[in-house]
C-alpha cells in the first residue's frame, strides 16, 4: 500500500509530497499512523488525502473527509464534512458535494453537479452534464443535475442531467434516469420507472405504482411523508 503522506493546509502554489490544497483553515499536519489508517486525526479532524490523489489549490475540501487513491478534486469543487472519495472520483470544478457523502470508486463528479448531505454513489456510476455535446463545434451548454439529501445512487446507473433525484430515493444498479426521481421513491430499469417506495433506512416500504397506505417502516419505525 502506497502511505498516506502528510498534508498541510496553505496559501495557493503550495506542494506539499505532491499533493496540492487549500483552505481557509489554519495550517495543520496529522501524525503519520493517522494516514496509514486512512482515519482523520482526532484533535483535528482536518481531511486525509492520498499520497496518489490531486487537490487543486481553490477547491474547498471539508474536515474528517477522506480522499483515496488517485482521486481528482478540481480548482473550485466544494466538497462538505465527513465525506468519502473512493479511488479514480473526479470532482470538477463547480460540483458541489455536501456533508457526509460517500463516492465509491470510478465515478465522475461533472460541473453543473449538486449531491446535497449523505447521499450515497455507487461505483462507476456515471452523471452527465450537456443534453447534447460534440467534441468539436456547438457551445457547451452545462444543465444541472441535483441529488438530493440521502438518496442513493447504485453502482452503474447513469443519470442524465436535468433531472432532481429527491431525497431518500434510490435508484437502482444499471439504472438509467432521464427524468425526475420523486422523495423515497424507488426506480430501476432503463429508462428508470417506480416500482416502489423506500424509507430513510433504505428498507422497501411498499411495491407497485400505488403510493402506500401504510408510510411507517416495518423495520425501523420511522414514518415518512410523500
Amino acid at each position: 500500500m502506497v502511505p498516506l503522506l502528510p498534508v498541510v493546509l496553505g496559501t495557493p502554489g503550495d506542494v506539499q509530497s505532491g499533493v496540492f490544497v487549500q483552505s481557509d483553515h489554519s495550517p495543520w499536519q496529522v501524525s503519520t499512523s493517522c494516514y496509514l489508517l486512512g482515519v482523520t486525526d482526532p484533535e483535528t479532524d482536518r481531511p486525509v488525502v492520498h499520497a496518489t490523489a490531486v487537490v487543486e489549490p481553490g477547491a474547498l475540501v471539508g474536515d474528517g473527509t477522506r480522499i483515496w487513491h488517485h482521486a481528482h478534486v478540481r480548482a473550485g469543487a466544494a466538497v462538505g464534512d465527513g465525506c468519502s472519495l473512493g479511488k479514480n472520483v473526479y470532482v470538477d470544478a463547480d460540483a458541489r458535494i455536501g456533508d457526509r457523502v460517500r463516492i465509491q470508486n470510478n465515478v465522475s463528479v461533472y460541473a453543473g453537479v449538486t449531491l446535497e448531505d449523505e447521499v450515497f454513489v455507487g461505483p462507476s456510476a456515471v452523471f452527465t452534464n450537456d443534453r447534447f455535446p460534440r467534441a468539436v463545434g456547438g457551445d457547451w451548454e452545462i444543465v444541472p443535475t441535483l441529488v438530493r439529501t440521502g438518496a442513493s445512487i447504485g453502482g452503474n446507473a447513469t443519470i442524465v442531467c436535468g433531472v432532481t433525484v429527491g431525497a431518500w430515493a434510490m435508484v437502482g444498479a444499471g439504472s438509467v434516469v432521464t427524468r425526475s426521481v420523486g422523495d423515497h421513491e424507488l426506480v430501476v430499469g432503463n429508462p428508470a420507472r417506480r416500482i416502489g417506495w423506500v424509507c430513510r433506512c433504505g428498507e422497501p416500504i411498499a411495491r407497485g405504482e400505488t403510493p402506500p397506505v401504510s408510510r411507517r417502516c416495518a423495520d425501523c419505525g420511522r414514518t415518512f411523508e410523500l
